[in-house]
Protein backbone atom coordinates (compact mmCIF):
# COMPACT_ATOMS: atom_id res chain seq x y z
CA UNK A 1 0.00 0.00 0.00
CA UNK A 2 1.40 3.36 -1.07
CA UNK A 3 0.11 6.66 0.33
CA UNK A 4 0.38 10.08 -1.25
CA UNK A 5 -1.20 13.52 -0.75
CA UNK A 6 -4.48 14.19 -2.60
CA UNK A 7 -2.77 16.92 -4.63
CA UNK A 8 -0.35 14.32 -6.04
CA UNK A 9 -3.15 12.29 -7.64
CA UNK A 10 -1.76 12.84 -11.14
CA UNK A 11 1.87 12.38 -10.13
CA UNK A 12 4.09 9.39 -10.67
CA UNK A 13 4.67 7.74 -7.27
CA UNK A 14 8.31 6.72 -6.88
CA UNK A 15 9.07 4.73 -3.74
CA UNK A 16 12.50 5.70 -2.39
CA UNK A 17 11.95 4.63 1.22
CA UNK A 18 9.84 1.84 2.67
CA UNK A 19 7.59 2.72 5.60
CA UNK A 20 8.16 5.49 8.13
CA UNK A 21 11.29 5.96 10.24
CA UNK A 22 9.18 6.93 13.28
CA UNK A 23 5.89 5.06 12.80
CA UNK A 24 4.56 5.61 16.34
CA UNK A 25 1.86 8.27 15.92
CA UNK A 26 -1.21 6.83 17.62
CA UNK A 27 -3.65 7.69 14.82
CA UNK A 28 -1.61 6.44 11.86
CA UNK A 29 -1.98 2.96 10.42
CA UNK A 30 -0.38 3.74 7.06
CA UNK A 31 2.83 1.84 7.64
CA UNK A 32 1.79 -0.94 10.00
CA UNK A 33 3.86 -4.06 9.40
CA UNK A 34 6.53 -2.25 7.38
CA UNK A 35 10.14 -2.20 8.54
CA UNK A 36 11.66 1.12 7.59
CA UNK A 37 14.52 1.24 5.13
CA UNK A 38 16.02 3.59 2.57
CA UNK A 39 16.10 1.94 -0.84
CA UNK A 40 19.44 1.47 -2.55
CA UNK A 41 19.97 3.86 -5.44
CA UNK A 42 20.21 0.89 -7.82
CA UNK A 43 16.63 -0.11 -6.93
CA UNK A 44 15.39 3.43 -7.48
CA UNK A 45 17.33 3.76 -10.74
CA UNK A 46 15.72 0.59 -12.11
CA UNK A 47 12.28 2.03 -11.38
CA UNK A 48 13.16 5.33 -13.07
CA UNK A 49 14.53 3.49 -16.10
CA UNK A 50 11.30 1.50 -16.38
CA UNK A 51 9.18 4.64 -16.05
CA UNK A 52 11.15 6.51 -18.70
CA UNK A 53 10.83 3.63 -21.15
CA UNK A 54 7.02 3.72 -21.30
CA UNK A 55 6.06 7.16 -19.93
CA UNK A 56 8.87 9.65 -20.63
CA UNK A 57 6.47 12.62 -20.52
CA UNK A 58 5.96 12.52 -16.74
CA UNK A 59 5.73 16.08 -15.39
CA UNK A 60 5.35 15.47 -11.67
CA UNK A 61 6.86 12.88 -9.33
CA UNK A 62 6.09 12.18 -5.68
CA UNK A 63 8.78 10.49 -3.59
CA UNK A 64 7.27 7.98 -1.17
CA UNK A 65 7.02 6.52 1.56
CA UNK A 66 6.34 8.28 4.84
CA UNK A 67 9.26 10.61 5.39
CA UNK A 68 11.51 10.30 2.37
CA UNK A 69 13.26 13.58 3.22
CA UNK A 70 15.18 11.58 5.83
CA UNK A 71 17.46 10.49 2.97
CA UNK A 72 20.73 12.46 3.22
CA UNK A 73 21.14 15.36 0.79
CA UNK A 74 23.70 13.50 -1.31
CA UNK A 75 21.30 10.59 -1.87
CA UNK A 76 18.37 12.84 -2.70
CA UNK A 77 20.43 14.88 -5.15
CA UNK A 78 21.46 11.67 -6.88
CA UNK A 79 17.81 10.66 -7.28
CA UNK A 80 16.76 14.12 -8.47
CA UNK A 81 19.63 14.31 -10.94
CA UNK A 82 18.67 10.96 -12.45
CA UNK A 83 15.00 11.93 -12.65
CA UNK A 84 15.97 15.08 -14.55
CA UNK A 85 18.12 13.08 -16.96
CA UNK A 86 15.49 10.44 -17.71
CA UNK A 87 12.29 12.54 -17.53
CA UNK A 88 12.93 15.57 -19.69
CA UNK A 89 9.51 17.14 -19.08
CA UNK A 90 9.72 16.89 -15.30
CA UNK A 91 8.41 20.07 -13.65
CA UNK A 92 8.16 19.28 -9.94
CA UNK A 93 9.04 16.67 -7.34
CA UNK A 94 7.12 16.40 -4.05
CA UNK A 95 8.01 14.64 -0.81
CA UNK A 96 6.67 13.84 2.66
CA UNK A 97 8.76 15.02 5.62
CA UNK A 98 8.55 15.24 9.37
CA UNK A 99 9.94 18.19 11.31
CA UNK A 100 13.13 16.41 12.34
CA UNK A 101 13.90 15.45 8.72
CA UNK A 102 13.68 19.12 7.76
CA UNK A 103 15.71 20.34 10.72
CA UNK A 104 18.51 17.91 9.86
CA UNK A 105 19.05 19.94 6.67
CA UNK A 106 20.02 23.58 6.69
CA UNK A 107 18.54 26.19 4.37
CA UNK A 108 21.37 25.89 1.86
CA UNK A 109 20.88 22.12 1.62
CA UNK A 110 17.16 22.60 1.02
CA UNK A 111 17.92 25.23 -1.62
CA UNK A 112 20.23 22.76 -3.36
CA UNK A 113 17.36 20.24 -3.48
CA UNK A 114 15.03 22.93 -4.80
CA UNK A 115 17.49 23.76 -7.58
CA UNK A 116 17.27 20.11 -8.69
CA UNK A 117 13.47 20.10 -8.79
CA UNK A 118 12.19 19.49 -5.26
CA UNK A 119 9.23 21.82 -5.42
CA UNK A 120 6.98 20.98 -2.47
CA UNK A 121 7.29 19.46 1.00
CA UNK A 122 4.30 17.98 2.84
CA UNK A 123 4.53 18.35 6.62
CA UNK A 124 2.07 16.92 9.12
CA UNK A 125 1.23 19.33 11.95
CA UNK A 126 -1.94 17.43 12.98
CA UNK A 127 -2.56 19.79 15.94
CA UNK A 128 -1.19 23.04 17.28
CA UNK A 129 -2.13 22.06 20.84
CA UNK A 130 0.84 20.86 22.89
CA UNK A 131 -1.11 18.34 24.97
CA UNK A 132 -2.78 16.84 21.90
CA UNK A 133 0.62 16.40 20.23
CA UNK A 134 1.89 14.58 23.33
CA UNK A 135 -1.16 12.33 23.45
CA UNK A 136 -0.87 11.30 19.80
CA UNK A 137 2.90 10.76 20.28
CA UNK A 138 3.94 13.14 17.54
CA UNK A 139 7.73 13.11 17.27
CA UNK A 140 8.13 16.88 17.33
CA UNK A 141 7.27 19.83 19.53
CA UNK A 142 5.29 22.88 18.45
CA UNK A 143 8.50 24.91 18.36
CA UNK A 144 10.23 22.31 16.16
CA UNK A 145 7.28 22.19 13.77
CA UNK A 146 7.21 25.99 13.43
CA UNK A 147 10.98 26.14 12.96
CA UNK A 148 10.83 23.41 10.30
CA UNK A 149 8.06 25.25 8.45
CA UNK A 150 10.01 28.51 8.45
CA UNK A 151 13.10 26.73 7.15
CA UNK A 152 11.17 25.30 4.21
CA UNK A 153 9.68 28.70 3.45
CA UNK A 154 13.12 30.36 3.59
CA UNK A 155 14.46 27.83 1.10
CA UNK A 156 11.79 28.75 -1.44
CA UNK A 157 10.26 25.27 -1.52
CA UNK A 158 6.46 25.25 -1.34
CA UNK A 159 5.10 24.10 2.03
CA UNK A 160 1.90 22.11 2.48
CA UNK A 161 0.78 21.45 6.06
CA UNK A 162 -1.74 18.83 7.16
CA UNK A 163 -4.05 19.17 10.18
CA UNK A 164 -6.59 16.70 11.56
CA UNK A 165 -10.10 17.65 12.66
CA UNK A 166 -11.30 15.68 15.67
CA UNK A 167 -7.88 14.57 16.90
CA UNK A 168 -8.42 16.43 20.19
CA UNK A 169 -11.67 14.61 20.93
CA UNK A 170 -14.83 16.29 22.21
CA UNK A 171 -13.20 17.53 25.40
CA UNK A 172 -10.31 19.26 23.65
CA UNK A 173 -12.14 20.13 20.45
CA UNK A 174 -12.17 23.91 20.49
CA UNK A 175 -8.79 24.26 22.23
CA UNK A 176 -7.25 22.02 19.56
CA UNK A 177 -8.87 23.99 16.74
CA UNK A 178 -7.96 27.40 18.11
CA UNK A 179 -4.34 26.45 18.84
CA UNK A 180 -3.99 24.83 15.43
CA UNK A 181 -5.20 27.95 13.65
CA UNK A 182 -2.69 30.07 15.57
CA UNK A 183 0.24 27.73 14.87
CA UNK A 184 -0.69 27.60 11.19
CA UNK A 185 -0.52 31.40 11.20
CA UNK A 186 3.04 31.25 12.54
CA UNK A 187 3.99 28.65 9.94
CA UNK A 188 2.34 30.66 7.15
CA UNK A 189 2.30 27.73 4.68
CA UNK A 190 1.45 27.91 1.00
CA UNK A 191 -1.15 25.16 1.40
CA UNK A 192 -3.15 23.70 4.27
CA UNK A 193 -4.97 20.39 4.02
CA UNK A 194 -7.55 19.70 6.72
CA UNK A 195 -8.54 16.05 7.16
CA UNK A 196 -11.01 14.50 9.58
CA UNK A 197 -9.84 11.74 11.88
CA UNK A 198 -10.63 8.34 10.38
CA UNK A 199 -10.02 5.52 12.85
CA UNK A 200 -7.75 2.84 11.42
CA UNK A 201 -8.08 -0.68 12.79
CA UNK A 202 -5.19 -1.74 14.99
CA UNK A 203 -4.00 1.74 15.89
CA UNK A 204 -3.60 2.90 19.52
CA UNK A 205 -6.19 5.63 19.02
CA UNK A 206 -8.78 2.95 18.16
CA UNK A 207 -8.28 1.50 21.66
CA UNK A 208 -8.68 4.97 23.20
CA UNK A 209 -12.05 5.31 21.48
CA UNK A 210 -13.17 1.78 22.36
CA UNK A 211 -12.43 2.37 26.05
CA UNK A 212 -14.08 5.78 26.08
CA UNK A 213 -10.80 7.58 26.80
CA UNK A 214 -11.33 9.59 23.63
CA UNK A 215 -14.76 10.62 22.34
CA UNK A 216 -14.95 11.89 18.77
CA UNK A 217 -16.85 15.07 17.89
CA UNK A 218 -20.03 14.81 15.85
CA UNK A 219 -19.92 15.71 12.16
CA UNK A 220 -21.12 19.23 12.99
CA UNK A 221 -18.58 19.38 15.82
CA UNK A 222 -15.85 18.69 13.26
CA UNK A 223 -17.21 21.49 11.07
CA UNK A 224 -17.13 23.85 14.04
CA UNK A 225 -13.45 22.95 14.48
CA UNK A 226 -12.89 23.83 10.84
CA UNK A 227 -14.57 27.19 11.44
CA UNK A 228 -12.37 27.90 14.46
CA UNK A 229 -9.16 26.96 12.61
CA UNK A 230 -10.01 29.22 9.69
CA UNK A 231 -11.09 32.04 12.01
CA UNK A 232 -7.75 31.88 13.83
CA UNK A 233 -5.70 31.44 10.67
CA UNK A 234 -3.95 34.50 9.28
CA UNK A 235 -1.89 33.86 6.16
CA UNK A 236 0.15 35.86 3.70
CA UNK A 237 -1.07 33.74 0.80
CA UNK A 238 -2.48 30.27 1.33
CA UNK A 239 -4.77 27.77 -0.34
CA UNK A 240 -6.77 26.12 2.45
CA UNK A 241 -8.59 22.91 1.48
CA UNK A 242 -10.96 20.67 3.39
CA UNK A 243 -11.91 18.67 0.31
CA UNK A 244 -10.20 15.46 1.43
CA UNK A 245 -12.47 12.41 1.21
CA UNK A 246 -12.57 12.14 5.02
CA UNK A 247 -14.33 15.49 5.45
CA UNK A 248 -18.04 16.18 5.75
CA UNK A 249 -17.86 19.69 4.29
CA UNK A 250 -15.52 20.03 1.27
CA UNK A 251 -14.15 23.55 0.83
CA UNK A 252 -11.38 25.14 -1.23
CA UNK A 253 -10.45 28.58 0.09
CA UNK A 254 -7.95 31.15 -1.08
CA UNK A 255 -6.70 32.97 1.98
CA UNK A 256 -7.02 35.70 2.98
CA UNK A 257 -9.37 36.99 0.25
CA UNK A 258 -12.02 34.23 0.56
CA UNK A 259 -11.80 33.77 4.33
CA UNK A 260 -14.92 35.69 5.36
CA UNK A 261 -17.07 34.10 2.66
CA UNK A 262 -15.91 30.63 3.75
CA UNK A 263 -16.71 31.40 7.39
CA UNK A 264 -20.18 32.59 6.37
CA UNK A 265 -20.84 29.30 4.54
CA UNK A 266 -19.56 27.19 7.45
CA UNK A 267 -21.64 29.08 10.01
CA UNK A 268 -24.77 28.64 7.91
CA UNK A 269 -24.19 24.88 7.74
CA UNK A 270 -23.61 24.72 11.51
CA UNK A 271 -26.74 26.81 12.13
CA UNK A 272 -28.97 24.64 9.97
CA UNK A 273 -27.52 21.31 11.14
CA UNK A 274 -29.02 19.63 8.09
CA UNK A 275 -27.29 16.27 7.36
CA UNK A 276 -28.22 16.69 3.69
CA UNK A 277 -25.62 19.47 3.47
CA UNK A 278 -22.82 17.05 4.40
CA UNK A 279 -20.88 14.44 2.45
CA UNK A 280 -22.68 11.12 3.04
CA UNK A 281 -20.95 8.70 5.39
CA UNK A 282 -20.58 6.03 2.72
CA UNK A 283 -18.53 8.42 0.57
CA UNK A 284 -16.03 9.24 3.32
CA UNK A 285 -12.64 7.54 3.15
CA UNK A 286 -9.04 7.88 4.21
Amino acid sequence: MIFRPPSEAESLILQVTVGCSYNRCTFCGAYQGKSFRIKDFEEVREDIDEISSYHPGVQRVFLADGDALIIPKKGLLRILDYLNIKLRRLERVGIYANAKDILQKDVEELKALKDKGLGIIYLGLESGHREVLKRIKKNATIDQLICAAKRVKESGILLSVTVILGIGGVEGSQAHAEATGKVLSEMDPDYVGALSLMVVSGTPIEKEIETGKLILPTPFGLIQELETMIENGHFTRCFFASNHASNYLPLRIRMPEEKEEALRKIREVVRRKDPALLRPEYLRAL
